[in-house]
């Protein structure tokens, strides 16, 4: 019998694997398309995105392929990675960040978003509490906000004064070369949106339960000083877009195209090949004919609810 003549609840068992990897993708996807009634005439006079939605589907997987051998290649040859995701509250940051690690190792390819600091940490030199978080040989450190805060939330919410800042400024495009130096690649990135697209998109947390939690008293306030962080961001490009970690900006008012911009981006940002691998062969199950599996009580169970 060939697949043509299968009844569809007999389908390949690949073709199930493979459906629902994709569905972990497709729940993403639901998530954030779900519009708040309170939002639904706002929603129709909001520009979406015109990728066709296969198309991103497709791009994205082939995408992260290529984003599992980065980290073989990276992996293999001992490299250090450390990407750095800023931009303006609720540009994407978060969703390229979910993309990139969605299917990789995360024993080497881990996430760091710091809490803001200790009391403690405020009397150590700046840059300390982000140090212990670089990587090691095979290591991909993806920094969701880093130590451009002093540059950003802290300079414009005066939790940094301006001696402050200017010992930044000072000191960054030097930390920066060191970590270069020592043989880190560093790739810094600005996601960029309008301030309509701010608007919509903190509207949609308010009204969203789910989302409410990506809502903080420091977002609220960003809509309060978009000109300050405006001002604050283009002082912090011309005086830390360096030759050795230049800058570039993710257009984010489109999340699907700002998506596969940006891991287009990142896969070129090493010139990586694809690591021989020797064959996997599954082993045969030893079998015991003495051994008989033991009962074990329903209650130990999850409910089958579904």
């Amino acid at each position: 019998m060939n697949d043509e003549d299968r009844a569809p609840t007999e389908r390949p068992w690949i073709a199930l694997e493979l459906e629902d990897d994709f569905d972990e993708e497709l729940e993403n996807e639901i998530d954030d398309g779900r519009i708040p009634p309170e939002l639904r005439e706002l929603l129709s006079r909001h520009k979406k995105s015109t990728l066709d939605r296969g198309l991103y589907f497709r791009e994205l997987l082939r995408l992260q392929a290529e984003l599992v051998k980065l980290q073989d290649w990276v992996q293999h040859k001992g490299l250090k990675m450390v990407v750095l995701f800023e931009g303006r509250d609720s540009a994407g940051k978060g969703g390229v960040i979910k993309r990139i690690t969605q299917r990789v190792n995360p024993r080497t390819c881990r996430v760091v978003a710091l809490p803001a600091p200790s009391d403690r940490e405020k009397t150590q030199w700046y840059f300390q509490r982000y140090v212990p978080h670089l990587p090691a040989a095979g290591e991909m450190v993806l920094f969701d906000r880093s130590w451009y805060n002093r540059a950003g939330v802290e300079r414009v919410m005066g939790f940094a004064d301006e001696q402050q800042v200017e010992d930044f400024f000072r000191d960054v495009p030097e930390f920066e070369r060191m970590l270069v130096r020592s043989g880190i690649i560093l790739v810094k990135y600005w996601f960029s949106i309008t301030d309509e697209e701010q608007q919509f998109r903190f509207l949609m947390r308010i009204h969203d339960p789910i989302k409410q939690w990506k809502l903080s008293p420091m977002d609220l306030q960003s809509r309060v000083r978009w000109e300050q962080y405006t001002k604050a961001k283009e002082d912090m490009f011309a005086r830390t877009n360096i030759p050795e970690a230049p800058w570039t900006i993710v257009e984010g008012n489109d999340k699907k195209r700002a998506r596969l911009n940006c891991i287009a981006h990142l896969l070129s940002a090493v010139p990586y090949e694809e690591v021989p691998h020797d064959p996997v062969l599954l082993p045969n199950r030893v079998f015991d004919p003495h051994y008989e599996r033991a009962t074990l009580p329903r209650e130990l169970y999850v409910p089958e609810r579904y």
